[in-house]
């Protein structure tokens, strides 16, 4: 199982604290991405920018291992980003070629440019030759067509990539709707390297399902899943052991937030998820997200989780 890249949830916080928790247990992440723009890597600069603070190597040591994901499809800024990644240690990099958000689609990133795969092949083409690293990818159906990974599977063929992650669904759906099961069979026989599935895996008999209908995968990534079920990965839902993953990782944001108000708006962003795991209902839950004070907000999610 891989830990599913998802922006400000599954950063190198959550991958410390997981691996704390349960180590051993996840044995890779994705991690989110670090997107490509004007001068990321600029001369003028002897510091890295913050954007790669989460796959900083000192960052991640007590973490699973990472696989840093660019999204982006500039080729210049592209292998600069790679190499500086080889550089930190790393020998894979993975391309988001499926980011649903409409800011990104609209300029032809992530999913964005599944509709056009001659751009999708002037960009492995300046890259690929270059690139001192492996290359894997991750992607969707299409942007707005299903039938759109048709012809990004003949372009992908032509590459010697590391593997291929799909979600199956399209962009425009963001995260609505189901997988596209159908689809995604008959795009896999054209995938010819190692696939990885990902896409609405929330309990065991969605990942049993998922592997009974399609034996030949390599592997699949969860997302959501362990966020609504941290001991998802376990093969169990836990009420008890995900309650002590949620304190564990509230002490973390604690040590890794200076300000009350940061700590405050990260604790929510994962009790938006994480409360799921826990048999209490949504009301309640909600009640942790209706307050502002840092003390409230803790006293009402540790009242739940006892």
């Amino acid at each position: 199982m891989i830990l599913a890249p998802m922006q400000g949830l599954t950063e190198v916080l959550f991958r410390r604290t997981y691996e704390e928790c349960f180590p051993g247990v996840i044995p890779l992440a994705v991690a989110p991405f670090i997107s490509l723009t004007h001068n990321l890597l600029s001369t003028t600069h002897s510091a890295l920018p913050s954007a790669f603070d989460d796959v900083l190597p000192e960052n991640n040591r007590e973490s699973m291992t990472v696989v840093p994901q660019i999204l982006g499809k500039e080729p210049e800024e592209f292998v600069a980003v790679a190499t500086r990644l080889r550089d930190m240690g790393y020998d894979e990099v993975n391309w988001n070629i499926g980011c649903p958000m409409r800011a990104i689609t609209a300029k032809h990133r992530g999913s964005g440019i599944l509709p056009h795969p001659d751009e999708l092949r002037a960009v492995l083409d300046e890259v690929m030759p270059r690139l001192p690293l492996r290359l894997s990818v991750k992607m969707r159906l299409g942007l707005q067509h299903a039938d759109e990974c048709f012809g990004v599977a003949a372009v992908l063929a032509d590459y010697p990539l590391a593997s291929i992650t799909v979600h199956p669904r399209l962009g425009r759906q963001q995260y609505s709707g189901v997988p596209d099961l159908d689809t995604f069979e008959r795009l896999l026989p054209l995938l010819k390297v190692p696939v990885i599935y990902n896409g609405d895996l929330r309990s065991q008999a969605d990942i049993d399902g998922v592997m009974h209908r399609f034996p030949g995968l390599h592997d699949i990534m969860v997302g959501r899943g362990i966020l609504y079920n941290p001991t998802l990965p376990l093969g169990i839902s836990d009420a008890r052991q995900s309650a002590l993953f949620i304190r564990r990782l509230i002490e973390a944001i604690h040590e890794t937030f200076p300000y009350e108000q940061g700590r405050v708006r990260k604790i929510k962003e994962y009790w938006c998820l994480l409360w799921k795991s826990q048999p209490i209902s949504e009301m309640d839950a909600r009640k942790a997200l209706r307050e502002q004070d840092l003390e409230t907000v803790e006293k009402i999610i540790f009242e739940l989780l006892q």
